[in-house]
């Protein structure tokens, strides 16, 4: 069992989820449809820091009534380590942050797989500097009302000249909830005890607050200690940021190349992903697509790997098995409930158009954001074992086929009686394209921050 990346300690008393207190974008899903835009900010004086956190704080939609926000949209907040230090967090607490946060996601490249095409050295400006401080996630219902609330930021910046916006990513909805490789989107996050989200079959075991946000105890019970003081840590989290590029003619391509027939592409490509294109599951649907079970909430996430145990119905290499196992490994010595996290996905970039085999050059891909308390057991343990390592299920080499790191020539593995098919030859489908490690406080921990010039002079009085 992985150990814990943070000090904790242990306790029988599981309090209440101060849902007004956590960012809503944590337990709660994005607005469908949506319109967006990724800013990150780049701090050059601490004090205009944290006035521009001040003048923030009150648009920050938290999650118990992120339907009714201060704006017709909503706003999240997260800060890297750098960004912690350029407002002037002291160093003591900076220094009881884990280990991988501090580093950030750059340095741990070759823990994450992030190799070739997908190294920092070719992420976009500004992942993996030290000039990413502070991003902010903007959501709204359309274009419009995103425009109140990026204007509302951009007021949040004025005549404060040390305070720069040095990357802006607008994103939105695909027609249909589908992602560019054309699949239906978001379908699947872990319950969370006591976050009051509506919960439909399937989403398996409830999982421990304390996964997921801070101050809450986790699966083995115990609460973190750390980063310190409480007062900063108390109902925040951590945030994997992953920018990536989709590579959609070239996954058309190779679908057409192995397959013998139109309705042998989609069967190729349901495979690798574990679902049909319009959601539903291989398990529940392994010949054809049901397209009125993959947009049924209560029955398109209501299934288990316990009679796929062989693989052949969904593939041991499929996506959304390799990402999470379910009940796949209840023998195995792994504990899965260790190594869930949160995902909300965004995407952006036009659609390459239906049937197209040939890369227009556009760019079009998702956005991720990873969420959960313990970046080391949860996501870089997904990342480097499950997506990148085919040992947990018996592969070898073989990586996950739609977002590993396929450098030369990969292999994806369709168990098939009476003799399994190998197909050969599988690329890069998806580049990354920026990446970092930020941490997302609670609405009093931003006010915490915002007001450490106002400590500051306190002590010294």
């Amino acid at each position: 069992m992985e150990a814990l990346t943070t000090p904790t300690t242990k306790t029988s008393v599981i309090p209440a989820l101060e849902v007004s207190d956590i960012q809503a974008t944590v337990l709660r899903p994005r607005p469908s449809p949506y319109k967006g835009e990724y800013l990150i900010v780049r701090i050059g004086d601490a004090m205009q820091g944290r006035e521009m956190l001040r003048r923030l704080i009150p648009h920050v939609a938290p999650a118990d009534n992120w339907w009714a926000p201060t704006l017709p949209g909503w706003l999240a907040i997260a800060l890297t380590f750098h960004g912690l230090k350029a407002l002037g967090v002291p160093q003591a607490s900076l220094d009881s942050f884990p280990q991988e946060f501090r580093e950030g996601m750059a340095a741990r490249a070759s823990i994450l797989n992030d190799i070739g095409n997908n190294a920092p050295s070719n992420w976009e400006y500004p992942f993996g500097t030290s000039d990413m401080h502070v991003a902010l996630a903007v959501y709204a219902k359309d274009e419009q009302s995103l425009e109140t609330v990026l204007e509302r930021a951009r007021q949040s910046q004025r005549d404060l000249p040390k305070i720069s916006v040095i990357y802006r990513l607008k994103f939105s909805e695909l027609p249909g909830g589908r992602n560019p490789f054309g699949f239906k989107d978001g379908l699947h996050n872990p319950h969370v005890e006591g976050s009051g989200e509506d919960v439909h079959p399937g989403y398996g075991p409830v999982i421990k607050s304390g996964e997921f946000v801070m101050g809450y105890p986790d699966e083995l019970g115990e609460t973190a200690t750390t980063p310190e003081p409480e007062a900063l840590r108390r109902n925040g989290t951590f945030v994997a940021f992953r920018k990536f590029h989709t590579r959609v003619a070239a996954f058309r391509k190779y679908l057409r190349e192995q397959a013998s027939s139109p309705e042998e592409e989609e069967l190729i490509a349901a495979k690798m992903v574990g679902r049909w294109r319009s959601g539903a599951p291989l398990v529940l649907a392994p010949r054809s697509d049901d397209a009125s079970l993959g947009a049924d909430p209560d029955r398109n996430n209501a299934f288990s790997y316990e009679d796929d145990m062989k693989g052949l119905k969904c593939p041991f290499s499929a996506h959304i098995r390799r990402v999470n196992p379910r009940d796949a490994l209840k023998n195995e010595i792994v504990a899965v409930n260790l190594h869930q996290f949160l995902r909300r996905g965004t995407n952006y970039g036009e659609p390459l158009p239906e049937g197209d085999l040939e890369d227009d050059g556009g760019e079009r891909g998702g956005v991720f954001l990873l969420i959960g308390a313990h970046l080391k057991q949860q996501f870089e343990f997904v990342q480097s074992q499950w997506v990148t390592n085919g040992d947990f299920i018996n592969h070898g080499t073989e990586q996950d086929p739609i977002i590993g790191n396929n450098q030369v020539d990969g292999t994806f593995t369709i168990p098939k009686l009476p003799i399994r098919r190998r197909l050969h030859g599988v690329t890069q489908f998806v580049d990354v394209r920026g990446g970092e490690y930020c941490f997302m406080p609670g609405l009093r921990a931003l006010k915490w921050l915002a007001d450490l010039d106002m400590k500051a002079t306190d002590k010294q009085d």
